[in-house]
Formats: structure tokens, sequence, C-alpha cells
């Protein structure tokens, strides 16, 4: 197995990020520092370290969560608010959210050791779609949803393209769901402000090929085979399309 895989298996992080880590010199093989690319190691008989710390390759865990407003999606809040790690602390398995949900949003939220698939999930260059319920206050002009789709200039640069779907109003409010592939920080929120409304309900509906359901708020559990299986079919289009790319970049130097 790959160096960089076997720790992506470890929950260290993404290969991508493993490969960052093993040029850095923080990682040895059986007492030696690598630095190098493609190293294979055996992971029954050789002993990596990280920082010092060995390593041993975890069962992948993958959970979902549907996360309540008021707790933070990271692994932990210096401030002392409860955090979607919380949930699952009793699990052997260190387990890390995929992207972010803000305080005040809930919904679906995915918990895993799969290092590759978080980096797959949360890279806006793999363009993997998360799906949204928004409710705004204030009805939305047709001017105002198609600024939404075709992107949005906020302070950090222009949004990528949107897709809004089952437009419906009530009251005195809109309601609709929102599709994109980006997931920047509190990011349709501030889309919606820029066209004029706030946000009064946000609620991730799915991520790629995972959906929500029925699953109560606050409450969790492990994905099914069925689901992990469409992760992994994801992970492995997704990798094979970076690597195409990759060697296609190469052939043109």
């Amino acid at each position: 197995m790959r160096l960089q895989k076997f720790m992506a298996r470890s929950g260290v992080a993404s290969r991508r990020r493993s490969e960052e880590i093993i040029a850095a010199g923080r990682v040895e093989v059986n007492g030696e520092t690598v630095t190098e690319m493609g190293v294979k190691i055996d992971p029954t008989t050789d002993t990596v370290r990280v920082d010092g710390e060995k390593l041993s390759r975890e069962e992948l865990k993958y959970i979902k969560l549907n996360k309540p407003t008021g707790v933070i999606s990271s692994a932990d809040d210096p401030r002392g608010r409860k955090t979607v790690v919380d949930y699952v602390d009793h699990l052997p398995q260190r387990l890390y959210p995929v992207g972010r949900l803000d305080y005040d949003s809930r919904g679906l939220i995915l918990l895993t050791n799969d290092g590759d698939l978080t980096h797959i999930l949360t890279h806006p260059s793999f363009t993997v779609t998360k799906v949204y319920r928004v409710e705004i206050a204030g009805i939305l002009t047709s001017e105002s949803l198609t600024r939404l789709e075709t992107g949005i200039e906020l302070e950090d640069g222009p949004t990528a393209p949107a897709r809004l779907s089952q437009v419906k109003y009530k009251g005195g409010s809109t309601v609709f769901k929102l599709a994109l592939h980006e997931g920047r920080n509190r990011q349709i929120r501030r889309m919606c402000k820029a066209v004029g409304h706030e946000v009064q309900d946000l609620v991730r509906l799915r991520i790629g090929p995972l959906a929500l359901k029925d699953l109560a708020g606050g409450s969790w559990r492990e994905l099914s085979a069925e689901e992990i299986n469409e992760l992994n079919n994801l992970k492995k289009e997704k990798l094979a399309e970076a690597e195409r790319d990759k060697n296609s970049q190469e052939d043109e130097l």
C-alpha cells in the first residue's frame, strides 16, 4: 500500500495532504524519515510514525448526523460549545466532520475518518453537489433568482453558478431548494443577503449521493452498506478523473 494511502486510512489527512506532510519530513517508516513520494509499505509489518506518533490502520467509519442549530460543525470548540463530534465521542475511531454547516443552520453532516472521501466531498475542484432547503424573508423576484443562479459577487470573490428549484411562497417568505458545489463560510446566507433577503431557515438535505431523508434532528446513525457503496463509487470516479486530468496536464508540458 502506498504510504499516503495508509496515512489517509489511518485518519491523518487526505492523500494529497498526506503527501505534503511526507514532503515536509514529518513521516518515518521503520525509523527512517521519508520525504519522497511513491513509497510503499506493508501495514502488517512496517511501523509508520507522523510527528513521532505511531499510526495504526483504523476501521473506516461513516456516520450521518442531523445537526441541530446551536451546534458547531467542527471537532472541537475553544469556547466550549457543543460540537458534532460530541455526539460520537464514545466511538473508538477519530471522526471528523466533512465540510462546514454554520452554527445557525441544521441538517446533514457526514462524520468519517476517510481522508480521501473528505477531500473529494469538500474541495470545490471535485464539484460535488450539496442541496439545501432555504427559507428567506420576503418574496424572491425572478431577477434575484437569476443572480443567485448565475453567481453573486461576494467579498471573497464571485460564487460559482447555483441551481434553484421548487420555489414556493409562504406568507411573507420564500422557500426553495438550492444546489451548489462550493462550501464557503456562511455562503448561502451571504448570497441571499446580497440580493436583499435574510435567511430564516437553512437545512442541508444532501451531500453528493448521501441524503438526510427522515433522520430526526440531533440523531445519527452509521451509513448503510448501500450508502457506503455509493460514496465509494463517487470516490473512485473522482480520483480517476483527477488522475486523468493530471496525466493530461503532464502530456501538455
